[in-house]
Formats: structure tokens, sequence, C-alpha cells
């Protein structure tokens, strides 16, 4: 069985030293995995109206963890890719308000984004502007593909428009509410936004026609859209009502964009030219990846999981292989907003929190089924209990010359260990090794928390597996003691080894320092390299005897009190 797993699929016995040992499934050896298809992970392209915020790198996060997970698992590349969205009404709006042109207003805008990301080490391979040259042909194309298949009309639209969502509302979406000074005006159920009426002549979508073919995708592939909740939405909006959409708007109203081919009186309407990024950065209208995963927030579910596979059906193209959506984030449960003036600035949680610590904490403390609330209380104190203390004490500890005075990986003794261990340390080595396929498995299940939460309980119980055993207090030069000192730091660094290994999609530079100062290999770092305490099993260990990496200091700073001192990222 691959070293590295040991999932559920796996059935498991113990030998006579009472170590774990893992089996092949019954039945004989798996087939080889089927030939894998280019892979591409991407974020949402963000709206360049405003500032970026948490909301836009929790998403560009999740993104990334899933990418890095998959290079290092299955090998393969792995395109990343995330942009900006520039066109529409709000964009043509918000420029004019600032005093500037839209091309220099999204300029300044697309590039906030792009240098957040940048800071927060989001290994993006592609950064789609949707005012780019290569885009517009993109555009240009699918237009074509969707007229030649006679699946676009000009008809008069008559509706609810919501600028701010630069969306249609349905009317069973649109109630009238008190605005601030008391009026009754009408709003989006969905968003709270005002709406307002308009009738104009656009180019319609013919999407009723693909409200079956949407069905038997949903039904068909039940982990097409994830969360489970997220996915009954879905199939609650394609039992109703599934009505043309207007895919253009009058060039008069809206200069900001790109134009409809063959009619310059009408301009794309931004919705769909932004999904069609996602076809942009594969190259199309060349041969494109064909397995795709959009990661997003559940306020533009509709978008990804109604009218994107629809129009990607209609253009003779495979929907999404997989639409994974998770939820906003609060502040004191409240949503952020500018005014209530409790926004909170990405790129500050970066400096207070550090690169690492920030993305520890939103990839542990976010759950993509509900909403998350942020704090810096809650930041610091996490960051300090798991990954300086925990973590960081750990591979203090076991690597301090007092302790490991040698500087390797010491000799594992598996009779020593079989005479020893109690009841706990077996849990440890069990965890441990079940570790690698429990972390694959939920972040198939875009539950990268899981993941998280699953590593920090092995980080305690390897913690009280050495605090028990105090090896410092163990005489080396004893014939019995010296050998048991040095079995419980080999399983310590052993764990340590794993932890690092599986933290990389994580916290990539702490996990960096980890591995470095165990002497891991770049080449050694890979999900298929976990081979977990071979000496249980009577294999040898690459790693016993090997001398430790150079000491690169604490491996995570311990993150100053409530006034908010920077701790800086060792090693940036």
């Amino acid at each position: 069985a691959p070293p590295q797993c040991a999932c559920a699929s796996l059935t498991r016995s113990y030998d006579g030293g009472g170590f774990p040992r893992l089996l092949l499934p019954r039945g004989g050896p798996p087939p080889p995995p089927p030939r894998r298809r280019r892979a591409c992970i991407t974020t949402p392209i963000f709206y360049v109206n405003a500032a970026p915020h948490i909301g836009h790198l929790y998403s560009a996060l999740l993104a990334d963890a899933l990418a890095r997970h998959r290079r290092l698992r299955d090998a393969v590349p792995v395109l990343l890719s995330t942009g900006t969205d520039e066109h529409g009404l709000k964009i043509q709006q918000a420029a004019a308000d600032s005093g500037l042109s839209p091309p220099d207003f999204c300029q300044r805008n697309s590039a906030r984004f792009r240098r957040l990301f940048e800071e927060a080490d989001v290994s993006f391979g592609d950064f789609v502007r949707t005012s780019e040259g290569r885009h517009r042909r993109a555009v240009e194309h699918f237009w074509a593909r969707l007229a030649e298949r006679d699946l676009l009309y000009k008809g008069r639209y008559r509706g609810w428009y919501c600028t701010a969502d630069e969306a249609f509302v349905p009317q069973d979406r649109v109630a009238w509410r008190p605005d601030p000074s008391g009026d009754s005006v009408p709003v989006s159920l969905d968003s709270g936004h005002p709406v307002h009426w308009t009738e104009e002549e656009n180019y319609m979508f013919r999407l009723s026609r693909f409200r079956d073919p949407l069905l038997r995708w949903l039904r068909d592939d039940p982990a097409a859209v994830a969360p489970e909740p997220f996915r009954r939405h879905v199939l609650r909006w394609l039992r109703e009502e599934l009505p043309d959409l207007s895919v253009s708007r009058e060039r008069s109203r809206l200069h900001w964009g790109i134009p409809v081919p063959g009619d310059p009186t009408q301009t794309v309407y931004v919705w769909l030219d932004a999904l069609v990024s996602y076809l942009t950065v594969t190259g199309y209208p060349g041969p494109g990846a064909a397995d795709t995963c959009h990661v997003l927030g559940k306020d533009i579910l509709r978008f990804h999981a109604v009218y994107w596979p629809a129009l990607l059906l209609a253009a003779g193209l495979p929907p999404p292989r997989r639409i994974r959506v998770h939820s906003h984030w609060t502040v004191g449960g409240r949503k952020m907003s500018k005014s209530l003036g409790n926004a909170v600035d990405p790129g500050a949680c970066l400096e207070r929190f550090t690169v690492d610590g920030f993305r520890y904490f939103l990839l542990r403390r976010g759950v993509p089924g509900r909403d998350g609330d942020f704090s810096p209380e809650k930041a610091e104190g996490l960051v300090n209990a798991e990954l300086a203390d925990a973590l960081g004490g750990l591979l203090n500890r076991c690597t301090a010359p007092a302790l490991n005075p040698a500087g390797t990986f010491p000799r594992f003794r598996p009779a020593r260990f079989a005479a020893r261990a109690r009841p706990e340390d077996r849990a440890l080595v069990e965890a441990v090794a079940a570790l690698p396929g429990l972390v694959a498995a939920h972040f198939d299940d875009f539950r990268v928390y899981r993941a998280l939460e699953a590593v920090a309980d092995c980080v305690r119980q390897a913690n009280g597996f050495v605090q028990r055993h105090a090896p410092w207090r163990l005489g080396r030069d004893h014939p019995d003691e010296g050998p048991w000192a040095d079995t419980v730091l080999h399983v310590a660094l052993e764990s340590l080894r794993v932890f690092g290994t599986l933290l990389q999609p994580v916290v990539p530079a702490t996990a960096h320092r980890l591995l470095s100062r165990l002497g891991v290999a770049p080449a050694e770092r890979g999900l298929g390299a976990v081979d977990f305490l071979p000496g249980s099993r009577g294999r040898p260990c690459p790693f016993e005897g090997r001398g430790l990496g150079p000491d690169t200091g604490v491996l995570f700073p311990r993150l100053g009190g409530a006034g908010g001192r920077r701790a800086r990222d060792p090693g940036r």
C-alpha cells in the first residue's frame, strides 16, 4: 500500500510489536489511477470597485491550499488562477466618482488585489484582468459560439436591476424597505442593495432551455457543488421558473465593457464577460483544462452554479467539474461594511499576525458551510497556541542540543517501543500513521479546517508523548535508558516530519523552515514520501542517523499582546 495513506479504505491490523500495520484492500492491489488531464483551480475574479477585504483573501487562500495540496499529492501541474473583474456600470460610476478614467481606476485597484495575494503567498500562475486583449478575444469567440447555435436573440427586457450586484433581480426577490431617510425603496432580498426598474432592448440567452440538462448534471454528480446545503440551494432554484437571461446592455448607458460582436450599440453583460475569464486562463479558444474547480463565496453561487454551467453547455463545453462554495466573515457577529466602520484590512492582518499566522487562522477557523467571526484576540490566541507553542515548542525541544546533542535523527528501537510504550503512545503512532490519508480526505471534501484540526490534535498528542517520557531525564549512557531516549526522540521527530509535510499547503514558509531544520530534502517533501515510522514495520528509515539541518531559530514567533506589536516571519 502507498506508505502515506492510512485512510478508511484500508484494513488495519497490528504486528507483534503492537504497531499498526497497513494492508492492501482485500482483493489485491488497486488498478493504476487514470491519466490526469491538466487541472485548474480558480478563485472568483474580484470586482475592483473597492479595496480587497478578508473575504476576498479567504477565497484566494482556500483555492491556494487546494492547489498546493494537489500538487504535493499528485505531483502534477495545477494552474491556480485569480484576477480582477473590471467592466460594468458599477465600475464606470466608481471611476467617475473618483475622478479617474475607467482604465486608470481599474489599473490602480487591480494592483491592490495582486499585491495582496503576492504578500499572502498565494501561488497563482495566472492573474487575469477582463480589460486584457486576450480576454476580449475569448469573450468574442464565446459569444460567436452562442450566436451560431441560435441561443441568443434580441428582445425587450423589463425588470428590476441592482447596480451594486450587477444583476437583474426576480420580482419575488424584491421588497420595499425604508431607506436612511425613511422613504420606502425597493431592495434586493438577497443582498439588501437598492434596485431600480429598467426597460431596454438587450440580447437574451435562452437559459430556459437548460433547466433539465442542469438538473441532470447535479443529479448525476452529487459532488459537483459542495458543501451539500449549497447544492440544495441550486436544485431549489432549478425547480423554479428559469427565465431567459439578459446578456447585454445598451452601449449608450454602459460604454465601459466589451462591445457585442457585430452590434456596436450593445455591451456584453458584465457577468457573462467575467465568467468567460475561467476559459481565458486556459488559452481559450484553444484546448482548455477539463478538470476545473471553482472556489467562490456563497453570494455569487447562482451565477456560477446556474448561469455558468448553462453557458458552457450552450457553447458545447462541459460544466465545471467542481464548484466549492464558502460562507462569509463577520466581525462581532455583524457583516463587515464601510458604513459600520468594521471592515478589516487584510494587509494589516498579514502585518500583525504574520503571513503564515493569518493564513492559518482563516483556514483553521473558516468553515465553508457557515459564516466565520473574526476578532484580533481569536486570531492571536489560536496562532500562539497551535503554531508558536505546540508546534514550535515541540520542534525546539526535540532539536535542542541539551536533548539531542548529536544533532541527528536518533535510532529507533522497535523492541524498546513494544516493551515500554503505553496505550496512549500506540494511539499517537496510529493517529500519525493515519493522518496523511485523513488530511487528504478532508481536502477532497473541502474541509481544510477539519484537516488542520486533525493535525493540531496529533501535535498535542506528540507533545504529550514527549512530556510523559521526559527523555531529558533519561541517562544517555545507561544501557536501557539511552536507547529508550533515542526511540522517544525518533518518534517525536518523525511525527514533526509528517506535520511539516502536511502543513505545506497552509503555512508554506513555516513548513519549509520546519522540514529544513529536520534535514528533509525538497525531493522528500511530497505527500507520496510520507512513510511514517518505517522502523516499526521492519523497514529502514532514510532519516535514521541523518544530521539535522541548520538551526534557523524560533519556528514561529509568539505574537504580541493586544497592542498589535508586529511579529515578523523569520526567513521571509
